[in-house]
């Protein structure tokens, strides 16, 4: 909020220039914990049917912060909003629109994960993807775990020599284009798959003992970017919330019952990994109001 009580109204520029890594992953740290304590409210999504699409919203109440708000969304792309009320007075203290929100969010989730989940010493990384979602998950895992080395893949070369180049300038990340799926992710320590494949994008034994996988992308029994055999070899599955998970139905590939929750691997209370030499499946899927959570926190640090 302004200094005359105006709310702030964000767009993409400033959240690039302003919402560093590590803000946006402490924020949603901070909040994953917080759901783990039942201090955070994050009701399921609503869909609510416009035409030939959705207009999706999800909301979020953090008890600590005294913040709470709400991102809508449209299921054919495009812009998304995220408003932010301090919850003692009801007063609206931003709102933030654009597209780059959401995929940092994201990314800082992803960046949580990682932190929490790798084994110690892993420093190798393989990327299926090379859209904006895999690029914020880099942008925030930078702010907790340095790789010492990227290797990317994705259907169009131009698409990941143009990525590889960003992540090296703006990250400092040493990047390098793979040849092959196979390429990027055999004998990698970490590999993130964030496309919107519906068939695997990588096979169950080009992952090596110890690996852990975090993926982004459709995990459907109709579709999905991993195939089923990997997801049956971890050893640990853990997922943002597994009240979202169970909401995709019986037909997702994860089982919300088996599954451990990402913020109870941070609170201590779970493991993230049976041993070094396992594998960890982490299956991203938005907690509701960790976009608020780091919409709040990008409004407090506006000058």
């Amino acid at each position: 909020m302004t200094r005359d009580g105006t709310p702030l109204l964000i767009g993409d520029e400033e959240v690039r220039a302003r919402l560093d890594a590590g803000t946006a992953v402490a924020a949603v740290r901070r909040a994953l914990l917080a759901h783990h304590r039942k201090e955070l409210a994050a009701p399921a999504r609503l869909a609510a049917p416009v035409g030939d699409r959705d207009l999706v919203f999800t909301a979020g109440a953090e008890a600590s912060a005294a913040r709470h708000g709400f991102r809508a969304y449209d299921t054919r792309g495009g812009e998304q909003l995220v408003a932010v009320w301090d919850s003692a007075s009801g007063a609206l203290l931003a709102v933030v629109h654009g597209r780059e929100l959401g995929p940092r969010r994201t990314g800082a989730i992803g960046a949580v994960a990682v932190d929490a989940l790798a084994r110690p010493d892993a420093a190798r990384l393989g990327v299926i993807g090379a859209g904006t979602q895999a690029y914020a998950q880099l942008w925030a895992l930078a702010a907790v775990r340095r790789p010492a080395e990227v290797a990317v893949f994705a259907r169009r070369p131009e698409r990941v020599r143009a990525f590889v180049a960003r992540v090296s300038a703006e990250l400092g990340i040493p990047a390098v284009a793979a040849p092959t799926a196979e390429a990027a992710v055999r004998d990698r320590d970490v590999v993130i798959t964030a496309t919107s494949s519906r068939s695997p994008v990588l096979e169950a034994d080009w992952i090596a003992p110890g690996t852990l996988i975090s993926t982004l992308g459709t995990k459907m029994r109709t579709g999905s970017e991993l195939p089923p055999e990997l997801i049956a070899r971890a050893d640990v599955v853990v997922t943002d919330s597994r009240a979202q998970t169970a909401a995709y139905g019986p037909d997702h590939l994860i089982d919300p019952a088996a599954a451990v929750e990402l913020g109870a691997v941070l609170a201590g209370e779970a493991p993230g990994r049976a041993a070094a030499g396992r594998i960890t499946l982490f299956s991203s899927v938005g907690l509701a109001g960790t976009e608020v959570a780091v919409a709040a926190e990008l409004a407090a640090v506006r000058p």
